[in-house]
């Protein structure tokens, strides 16, 4: 009871002087706005992005012509441009060698195509994927009905096609599209199995696509017109690093890369994409916990300013509390409560506001909903430090008061 006393008696004094209470408050409220909203757009940047990349399996990675992100200039652009594409050939030659792995797949991609049944036809944007079998596990792909296309289907160049969900639904809206034919960039192609649904990322659907076998793929478009992406699944985390080092090593010889000179291909996998995430965010944290510290910092001075000034105002009340028996722990913790009190208003004005604003700008982005909960647990910490520690002097020298002069005090 003691407790509620005090906090009682603290916001009774705060209420007493609320235009300079809400001033101070405004500078708490605006540092914790800033963290947890930058916090707050992150966190759901990351899971949408975490969400998004994971389209690998467990202890999957892949090598690739291209690396994930870019973030140089024209000049690395071009330098990677001139990189040798990945063949098929290169594939076969790994797969060979690799018999660490579990699964080596490949796959090669085209973009911005049409298919058709009958009158029915997708937008002119579905992403087309010429794979090996070994690339549905590792690209989590899991037929919901039919079956996927064998070894036996991609050495006859089988006009196989394994369907997404929403090429599924757009085609065949009220039919089973098994064993139906459908018609891509003029060539009829077997419906032979539907994908489950994958959901989506960024608010983008991830089931927009179709498979065919990669030998029927390269028929189409051309054994070299887009480089080969190599899928490689190994057998337990124990040794994924391992089998990272090992297929480098191998790729390196079959393309026969000098000792000493850097890869001429890229090593992909989810937990590269998120160290490459996080390695970007963490300059946007630092700026905003900077810009957070001055607002803190700011609003800890002004705390400590308005303590000073109602120590001064409630000089003749200390005195009668003390006159009565108040002891100087029991002025002491009354101030530092006070400024306590007025942190936390501001804190949790700052979290609930920042939390808003944080999802309400994730929400442009197509990113679900988050509550940070790691700084919110820091912003109210941070609040509590604050007060006690811009707080301390004021309520010493509030509890250090001789009465007698106190009591004097006009």
């Amino acid at each position: 009871m003691k407790i509620i006393e005090v906090i009682k008696v603290a916001l009774v004094s705060l209420r007493s002087n609320k235009l300079r209470s809400s001033l101070t408050i405004l500078g708490i409220v605006v540092g914790l706005f800033s963290i947890i909203t930058i916090s707050t757009v992150i966190e759901m940047l990351q899971k949408s992005i975490e969400e998004g990349v994971s389209m690998l399996g467990q202890n999957t990675f892949q090598i690739q012509k291209f690396p994930i992100f870019n973030t140089g200039g024209p000049e690395e652009r071009s330098r990677f441009r001139n990189r040798p594409d990945i063949t098929l050939d290169e594939y076969f030659r790994l797969k060979e060698k690799l018999v660490e792995a579990h699964y080596v797949g490949a796959e090669q991609w085209t973009f911005g195509t049409q298919i058709k049944f009958g009158n029915k036809e997708t937008n002119p944007n579905i992403q087309v994927a010429g794979t090996t079998l070994e690339a549905f596990p590792n690209n989590k792909w899991v037929i919901n009905e039919g079956r996927a296309f064998n070894d036996r289907d991609i050495q006859r160049y089988e006009n196989f096609i394994v369907l997404g969900n929403d090429v599924a639904k757009k085609l065949f809206p009220n039919s089973n599209p098994l064993d139906q034919v459908v018609t891509m960039n003029g060539h009829k192609l077997k419906v032979i199995g539907l994908l489950e649904k994958q959901g989506s990322a960024f608010g983008q659907s991830q089931d927009n696509f179709a498979i065919i076998p990669i030998t029927t793929f390269q028929s189409f478009y051309g054994k070299r017109s887009r480089s080969i992406n190599i899928t490689v699944m190994g057998y337990g985390k124990e040794s994924y690093n391992d089998l990272i080092e090992i297929a480098s090593g191998y790729f390196r010889t079959i393309r026969k890369v000098p000792a000493g000179e850097e890869n001429n291909f890229e090593i992909f996998s989810n937990e590269s994409v998120l160290t490459q995430i996080n390695d970007i965010t963490v300059g946007v944290r630092i700026g905003s916990l900077v810009i957070a510290a001055i607002a803190l910092l700011a609003a800890g001075v002004g705390i400590m300013n308005i303590m000073l000034v109602s120590v001064t105002e409630r000089t003749r009340e200390i005195g009668i509390r003390k006159a009565v028996g108040a002891k100087k722990r029991n002025i002491l913790i009354q101030f530092l409560s006070e400024a306590v009190t007025l942190c936390l208003i501001g804190g949790i004005l700052g979290i609930v506001l920042g939390v808003a604003a944080g999802n309400l700008a994730g929400s442009f982005l197509q990113a679900n909903a988050v509550i940070p909960i790691d700084w919110v647990l820091i912003g109210v910490l941070l609040c509590v430090l604050i007060g006690v520690t811009f707080g301390t002097y004021p309520a010493y020298k509030a509890a250090n008061l001789d009465p007698i002069e106190a009591l004097r005090y006009e």
